[in-house]
């Protein structure tokens, strides 16, 4: 299980590769990327990302090892950025490994509604318009408590 919480840029490929590298007892591998998306409301500068070091870590090891519990998982990679990000820039990457699909379908899916409702991470849009700070959504919540 790796988890990395990062300012930097990281390359899906690189990353993709890394994470199957050396497993033999996997049948699926699911990866999901994350891409900073433009606003409804008026055009996206940049999406400030802010979080706490140490807090943030260790609440998304904590969800990768509830789901290395639930599901049966060879691997788990989580990398989620923070920091000034630009509309189409990765911002968050899960992979899940597992011997059989349903299972890495399941964790991945179950890791990116955590990332995206509860994950400590506070986000802001910044517009020609101003700032506004993002708030959760519904529908966020009700994917993350169907788990």
């Amino acid at each position: 299980m790796r988890i990395s919480v990062q300012e930097a840029p990281f390359d899906l490929g690189v990353e993709s590769k890394e994470f199957t590298a050396g497993h033999t007892d996997i049948g699926a591998v699911v990866t999901f990327t994350g891409v900073v998306r433009d606003s409804d409301k008026a055009p996206l500068e940049v999406m400030e990302i802010e979080h706490y070091p140490g807090m943030t870590e260790s609440a998304l090891t904590e969800i990768a090892q509830e789901a290395q519990t639930r599901w049966s998982l060879g691997d788990v990679l989580v990398i989620h950025r923070h920091g000034a990000l630009k509309p189409g820039e990765m911002i968050m990457m899960v992979a899940t490994a597992a011997r059989h699909r349903r299972d890495a379908f399941q964790a991945a899916e179950f890791l990116m509604d955590y990332l995206k409702s509860r994950a400590p991470f506070w986000k802001r849009e910044v517009t020609a318009a101003g700032t506004e700070w993002v708030a959760a959504k519904e529908e966020d919540e009700d994917a993350l408590n169907r788990w």
